[in-house]
């Protein structure tokens, strides 16, 4: 088991060193991730947009956050790993809730678990969680299973009823258990304010440069969906012109060709 204290440290802020965190839903990029030295792999339920092609994260399961925490887990044993509990599998009930993230740790192998939200029924789960050796990542700000209520993608804390509420929920979690927060599309003076609130660690993506890390998703990061360009995303990679020259560079080969070559034949 690796100590989430070494990576997500508690006390003072500014925490000593920024943490880095990318999402990865199989076996070849965590082998990837593992070897690049990232600080924490987070198996997001945004593997039902950008792997499945669904519209929402929504229509995701248990079994299949399980599937591909598996194989992030082989692909990255030495790393530490989150998983996301899915809409539906933790909100009906304390005890669904309890029984989701157990199976999520026994049949997975991953580290913790994430889940959204910060009101009462959550801060409940959270203390019970932690309680019998589950540790917890928390989500706040937006809240991608929660879509339909905001009604989109929107930045959230911008009313100071907002702020008010976003602040009371980092506390909540925080004081209930939680190991770190995920801080989603909230203005970066408010994430600094929160973040220096709370004594856990604080995870940004579309909340600036004030909290403690840093999260995205990795086909994001990788330049791989170019009609998707919010502000916060920086692409580190041009990934689709890269990957779609090359299958064209395969076709033209193949087509005239010159592959395979010698070189390539028995």
């Amino acid at each position: 088991m690796r100590d989430v204290s070494k990576i997500f440290p508690r006390g003072p802020k500014p925490v000593e060193k920024k943490i880095t965190v990318l999402t990865c839903y199989d076996f070849m990029f965590a082998r990837i991730l593992e070897e690049s030295g990232v600080d924490c792999i987070l198996v997001g339920d945004t593997l039902g947009v950008v792997y499945q092609g669904q519209p929402t994260t929504l229509p995701v399961t248990l079994d299949e956050m399980i599937y591909h925490a598996k194989a992030v887990r082989r692909g990255a044993p030495n790393t530490f790993i989150v998983v996301d509990l899915p809409f539906l599998s933790y909100q009906v009930s304390l005890e669904e809730g309890i029984r989701s993230a157990g199976k999520v740790m026994k049949e997975s192998g991953c580290d913790a678990v994430k889940f959204e939200g910060g009101g009462p029924e959550i801060l409940e789960l959270i203390y019970k969680l932690e309680r019998i050796g589950i540790p917890v990542m928390g989500h706040i700000g937006l809240t991608p299973q929660s879509v339909n209520v905001f009604g989109g993608h929107k930045i959230q804390g911008k009313a100071e009823q907002d702020k008010a509420r976003l602040i009371s929920e980092a506390k909540g979690i925080s004081d209930a258990g939680a190991f770190s927060i995920v801080f989603e599309l909230i203005p970066s003076a408010l994430a600094k304010e929160i973040s220096e609130s709370v004594p856990i660690p604080t995870i940004g993506i579309g909340a600036g440069a004030a909290t403690d890390g840093q999260v995205l998703v990795i086909y994001d990061f990788l330049g791989l969906n170019k009609s998707f360009k919010p502000k916060f995303l920086k692409t580190f990679l041009n990934g689709y012109d890269d990957v779609s020259g090359a299958v064209k560079n395969y076709i033209q080969e193949v087509r005239n060709g010159s592959f395979p070559g010698p070189e390539h034949s028995h």
